[in-house]
């Protein structure tokens, strides 16, 4: 079936003829269900008078299911639309024992013919499917919920099609993948990331499609995809438990407000619905209800790489440290045992003996802590019922309720988190900026204490957790994330590409906090070329990379005699991109305050500066610093102010790496003066 091109493109024909025809069918469907709807209304505004309760109810329900019929109608049609753009992107024929070969066609959702009830493109995520991605030509298999199915790949073939159109496609004994993977990652990048279903890898679709793992640790190189793979696992398991699990209860913690609409594209791109997101300073808010302000993270790597403060990087050190989160937990295992002032309490006539309060206090040991208070007071005044044989009035009930925090030494999380650093022993690590300004490192820390303390539940509905740019988080924060979300969990990242050096995480240091995770590494990197991969080597060597074989322009490192030839020259270089084909060009600076410098002076049209206030990732030329532009990447990127004097501390290096790796195609970097030392050697 199919064996030409020839036929092949008579057969897409054919399919894109069903498509449009189910398209249609869709369109009547809609306008039917918009007809009844409106009927439906009409009728119960004009009998609304002799209808009882019962009926108006019955009446809402019955609008509510057609409006939700209704909805899922056009949904289908979005899909159908997205398919006959382009219906598939690969074909096995699969031959199962006792049975002959079946043609598999694979696109990124599922299609049947209703009249034959046929699948005649199959989804990515179908169990049928991970035959494509796992095996070549010869003896192969897959899961499915009744039992494993063995067989043989017969023919493996891909296809790229756009706008309808056959491109080109391609039978392979070996793996497809590579050449269809070369040429995409050859194209020009978009402002938005886009699904990856026609290229992905073996390695990656073990990771998308496990089922099994209650906590997964991607630690991807850069380039690797890491975020793109999370996606499309959370795709898959959107697909796979679709009964149990929806896109609103997952809960996507991303670095900023940019690379959140970076990723936006990609689950709708796969059918799915637009997936809940927010930063980690958007929690610490919610968590702390407004009562404290804070220093962001932004702002605590912008100090870092402004001014060199040994005491900030001490306070900084220590509290990104297991010692710091084992000390917090100890802590409050001794105010349990040391902090409540037990004493008996009197009460009209009656005596509460103190062996009676320290009984229940202690009976609720379960219970968060400050949440005790209120249980025990409770049965304070069973007690004191009990023994006066009468109702207490609303003043003794008061005074009950009042007594029984007052034993105990602190009810405000600050001072206990004050009093912490009085018990090790180092009061002078913690620091209060002017009007109560926590530092960034303290933020979790007080979280944690007013979780433990306190109990909190705001967040129970999520089912399933992404977190990315692990390597950016600290024990602390990975203790509050493990007790606030008692979900299932992805959390990627790479170590080397963190923005502070200080309090960055490994997978290793995440498998402590989460003992049962699966930790996945993924060391091929498909973003760079093999010479702007062997540039960025040089800054942070990782032996265990991979990069693609794809070749490129060698980086150029350009001197200048001042800062105004430097910024001439890269003046020359927006002229340049612009005349080309290429979409995106980064011209990334290590400092917010060197990004916006250079911003005014280019002052070109179709530049945007990209601030951690910016909501919005753009193409065409963007000037941003390396912390944004982290989870990005370019087809060109420029890194100014290259010199010694500007990158020499450990801080300053991982900029300069992540900087350096968000190029695709072509990398140069300027400098006046002398070169950074890590490049120089």
């Amino acid at each position: 079936m199919n064996a030409t091109e020839q036929e092949e493109k008579e057969y897409l024909e054919e399919i894109k003829e069903k498509l449009t025809l189910a398209i249609r069918r869709v369109d009547d469907a809609v306008r039917q269900f918009s007809t009844e709807l409106r009927q439906k209304k009409e009728y119960i505004h004009e009998h609304q008078s002799g209808m009882d309760d019962a009926d108006m109810v019955a009446a809402g329900q019955s609008i509510d299911r057609m409006a939700f019929t209704g909805e899922a109608a056009v949904s289908r049609k979005r899909r159908l639309l997205k398919l006959r753009q382009s219906p598939y992107f690969g074909r096995i024929d699969f031959l199962a024992p006792n049975q002959t070969t079946t043609p598999v066609y694979i696109g990124v959702h599922t299609f049947l013919d209703e009249r034959q009830h046929q699948s005649l493109i199959y989804d990515w995520r179908a169990p049928i499917s991970s035959l494509f991605y796992d095996f070549e030509l010869g003896e192969a298999s897959y899961p499915t919920p009744s039992g494993t199915v063995r067989g043989r790949i017969e023919l493996k073939r891909q296809y790229r099609i756009r706008d309808g159109r056959l491109e080109f496609m391609l039978d392979s004994g070996v793996n497809i993948h590579d050449d269809v993977l070369q040429r995409e990652l050859a194209k020009s990048s978009d402002d938005k990331m886009k699904n990856i279903v026609a290229t992905i890898q073996r390695d990656q679709n073990a990771v998308i499609r496990n089922e099994e793992a209650v906590v997964m640790v991607i630690q991807g190189v850069a380039g690797s995809g890491k975020t793109s793979i999370a996606l499309h696992r959370i795709a898959f398991l959107l697909y796979r438990f679709r009964d149990t699990i929806a896109a609103k209860d997952i809960l996507i913690i991303s670095p900023n407000k940019v690379f959140a609409d970076y990723i936006s594209n990609v689950l709708p791109e796969l059918g799915e619905e637009h997936i809940p997101e927010m930063g980690m300073e958007e929690l610490a808010a919610d968590l702390l209800e407004g009562h404290y302000s804070f220093q962001t993270f932004f702002e605590q790597v912008s100090a870092l790489l402004e001014t060199h403060d040994a005491a900030f990087i001490e306070r900084i050190r220590f509290k990104s440290s297991f010692e710091f989160l084992s000390q917090l937990n100890q802590y409050l295992l001794h105010i349990e045992n040391n902090y409540f002032s037990l004493s008996e309490l009197r009460v009209g006539r009656t005596v509460v003996p103190a062996a009676f309060i320290q009984q229940k206090f202690k009976g609720y040991h379960r219970v968060p802590l400050l949440q005790r208070f209120a249980l025990v007071a409770n049965d304070v005044r069973a007690y004191v019922r009990d023994a006066a044989g009468r109702k207490l009035t609303g003043q003794e009930k008061g005074t009950i309720g009042e007594a029984i925090p007052r034993m105990f030494r602190f009810s405000n999380v600050l001072d206990f988190y004050r009093d912490f650093f009085r018990w090790i022993g180092r009061p002078e690590l913690l620091k209060l900026n002017h009007g109560g300004r926590l530092e960034y490192a303290d933020v979790f820390a007080l979280i944690y204490l007013r979780l433990r303390l306190a109990g909190l539940s705001a967040y129970d509905h999520v089912r399933h957790l992404l977190v990315d740019e692990m390597q950016d988080y600290t024990p602390v924060q990975y203790a509050v994330l493990s007790r606030l979300f008692r979900c299932r969990k992805t959390i990627l990242g790479d170590v080397s590409q963190t923005v502070n050096p200080y309090s960055a995480s490994s997978a290793e240091t995440i498998e402590r906090v989460f003992p049962q995770a699966d930790v996945v590494k993924l060391f091929r990197s498909y973003r760079s070329t093999i010479e702007i991969t062997a540039f960025a080597q040089r800054i942070t060597p990782n032996p265990d990379i991979i990069p693609l074989e794809r070749h490129g322009q060698e980086p150029v490192v350009a001197p200048f005699a001042n800062k105004e030839a430097e910024v001439t020259a890269i003046q020359g270089l927006i002229t340049n991109f612009q005349g080309a084909k290429s979409h995106s060009l980064g011209i990334i600076c290590k400092t917010l305050r060197q990004a916006e410098q250079l911003h005014e002076a280019l002052q070109a049209a179709g530049v945007h500066l990209l601030t951690e206030e910016s909501t919005v990732f753009k193409e065409g030329v963007i000037v941003t610093t390396a912390h944004l532009a982290k989870g990005l990447e370019f087809d060109e990127v420029i890194v100014p102010f290259a010199s010694a004097r500007n990158y020499k501390t450990e801080v300053d290096k991982s900029m300069l790496y992540v900087a350096c790796t968000r190029a695709m195609h072509q990398l140069t970097l300027t400098y006046t003066g002398e070169l950074t030392p890590f490049l120089s050697a």
